[in-house]
């Protein structure tokens, strides 16, 4: 569901001519363009072609991440621009704060690159389902070693669970099995689950993908609405008015975001210029969508209902 920040021009992404599969097994060191063997399919490394220093990442089809070697700053995906500016609006980079961060889902941690290069002080954590994946990206892209940016192979979920109360600042959703995020990790019994893990004023932040209908991201709103005192939703206005398949990202907090006019401008600014809804308009916009929950469990020894 990435959609690139570049208003025009065709991408290497568009340009799958003359790529050549990698024999499973085999790992260069550094970015070489192909098709390569991962533990849950292919994907495949196509260079920027209207950046000499990019690089495309596609997971089985889907288009995931996209880094730029000489400047980890700079963000080709418009929603990853939306949330490093929600982030900075919270966390001003210029303060040094020791942001401890949680990336559930990890691509070619894009994300956490920037961070890094923002917040030189910060610790980050990267899950990501696919083993080999991690490999691959952590030889082509020389990311920050531990304990800086840990890459931490397991299921998104699991992971979260088991980690220590009020020990995360930033936990950022980014999983998707197609177009639409695994639904464990989607309902208000994992949202308690983020609760239990983030620190006072901390803030979860997710990637929703949707279709015209925006079915998938009212539920994603209700839900989260439903754990947190506050939320916010980023779109451009096309993907709120329900014109489009797209990207929206819906954060929540215990603590009031900001009203920033900064903020505001810096959204309105980008290659797609976006707004921001305020807590009032979020649960507007998701009243009457149901909140998401675990499915029942039935213990095989209870006796069968009546």
């Amino acid at each position: 569901m990435a959609k690139r920040g570049r208003a025009a021009g065709r991408s290497g992404a568009d340009k799958a001519a003359g790529v050549v599969e990698i024999p499973k097994g085999s790992r260069p060191e550094g970015p070489v363009e192909g098709i390569y063997y991962i533990d849950t399919g292919d994907c495949e490394l196509i260079a920027d072609q209207d950046n000499s220093t990019g690089w495309l990442l596609r997971i089985n089809g889907v288009m995931s991440s996209h880094i730029d070697l000489a400047d980890p700053l700079f963000l080709d995906f418009e929603y990853m621009r939306w949330i490093s500016a929600l982030v900075e609006s919270r966390w001003p980079p210029e303060s040094r704060p020791k942001l401890r961060a949680l990336h559930l889902g990890g691509g070619a941690c894009s994300l956490a690159r920037y961070f890094h290069a923002a917040y030189p002080d910060a610790r980050q954590v990267v899950v990501e389902l696919d083993g080999k994946l991690a490999e691959y990206v952590r030889g082509w892209f020389d990311l920050p070693k531990a304990p800086l940016l840990r890459l931490r192979v397991g299921e998104a979920r699991e992971v979260t669970e088991s980690l220590t109360p009020q020990t995360r600042d930033l936990i950022i959703r980014d999983v998707f099995a197609g177009s639409l995020t695994p639904r464990p990790l989607s309902t208000l019994d994992f949202n308690r689950h983020i609760q239990r893990v983030l620190a006072p004023g901390g803030m979860y932040v997710v990637n929703s993908g949707d279709a015209p209908d925006l079915k998938n991201a009212r539920e994603d709103a209700a839900t989260i609405a439903a754990a947190f005192r506050h939320t916010v939703i980023i779109a451009d206005p096309a993907m709120l008015k329900g014109r489009r398949y797209g990207n929206m990202i819906i954060a929540g907090s215990d603590v009031p975001f900001d009203d920033d006019p900064g903020l505001a401008r810096r959204l309105l600014g980008g290659a797609v210029p976006a707004h921001i809804w305020d807590d009032a308009r979020v649960r507007a916009f998701a009243a009457g969508a149901p909140v998401r929950r675990d499915p029942k469990t039935v213990d095989p020894a209870s006796p069968a209902a009546p």
